[in-house]
């Protein structure tokens, strides 16, 4: 593979995580608003993923049960990343998870090689990075004047959230398993753990939620979130490397603004064109930086 196509295939793939991160914090919020508790919406992520996954169980590598690493990535991106941000998502819009999932990531991906390999961001990924935090204030700016405590501790969740998924974009990448590995280790390891607290000692909403919800939430949080996108996304740190990949998906809260536009009723304001402008730019830049 040329390197002209490795980057095309990079950039595809984390485009389609970029899409399916938005509907993330779209429907997660959605979720939040709804009767379901956090623990509720993340059994149902399981629940369907394994179900999905269920057939490809047995080709599975041997020992992989015992691989620490596997579990620390598993308890990274699941078991402590997911409690956090559906709890979050009951206190918080869905534009706040957007800036804190996704806008902050490359700023902690930087930290995060920094800290365990030392990879100090060049002059080139620093503007980008300058360029895509002043993109991300203008899009945040709006919401600077709804703070209120539900907020600020959903917002904390959010983004205690965000800092487990840089440690584990940053641990993946460096680690390289192979993303259907992975993505399957993942989901089966977690519905094993989380499954059996969930039924024994966990508050349930599931009877008094509709059936519309229901499926929503299992079919997007347990296919697109926790499978689709894990793949995409996975492909994209091989191709790309994690500081490249968290600088594209910069774009998320960006795309959610423009959606909230036709979705929401909301207008596409001053503040709102200048984040799209500088984080795209931002991103361009950062991009350009190398691999790191």
């Amino acid at each position: 593979m040329t390197e002209k196509q490795r980057l095309i295939r990079g950039y595809l793939a984390a485009a389609a995580t970029l899409l399916m991160w938005a509907g993330f914090s779209l429907i997660s919020r959605l979720g939040g608003k709804s009767v379901l508790t956090p623990y509720d919406i993340f059994a149902l992520r399981l629940i369907t993923a394994a179900a999905v996954l269920l057939p490809f169980a047995g080709s599975m590598p041997p020992r992989c049960w015992a691989d620490r690493r596997l579990w620390l990535l598993t308890c990274l991106c699941s078991l402590i990343y997911c409690p956090l941000a559906y709890s979050g998502f009951k206190y918080a819009p869905a534009a706040h998870g957007g800036i804190l999932l996704s806008g902050l990531q490359p700023f902690l991906i930087s930290a995060v090689a920094w800290l365990l390999a030392g990879t100090r961001p060049n002059r080139v990924r620093a503007a980008g990075l300058g360029l895509i935090g002043a993109g991300i204030a203008c899009a945040a700016m709006p919401y600077l004047t709804e703070w209120s405590p539900d907020y600020a501790f959903g917002d904390l969740l959010i983004f205690l959230s965000s800092v487990c998924w840089a440690f584990y974009g940053v641990l993946a990448a460096r680690w390289g398993y192979s993303p259907w590995t992975l993505t399957r280790a993942i989901a089966y390891g977690s519905a094993a753990v989380y499954l059996p607290v969930y039924a024994l000692w966990l508050p349930k909403e599931l009877a008094a939620a509709p059936v519309s919800m229901l499926v929503i939430q299992g079919a997007f949080q347990g296919i697109s979130a926790t499978i689709l996108a894990m793949l995409t996304y996975l492909k994209s740190l091989e191709l790309l490397g994690p500081e490249r990949t968290a600088s594209f998906l910069a774009l998320v809260p960006i795309v959610i603004g423009i959606l909230a536009v036709p979705l929401l009723d909301e207008p596409l304001t001053l503040w709102l064109g200048s984040g799209i402008v500088l984080v795209s730019l931002g991103s361009y830049v950062a991009s350009k930086a190398g691999r790191a």
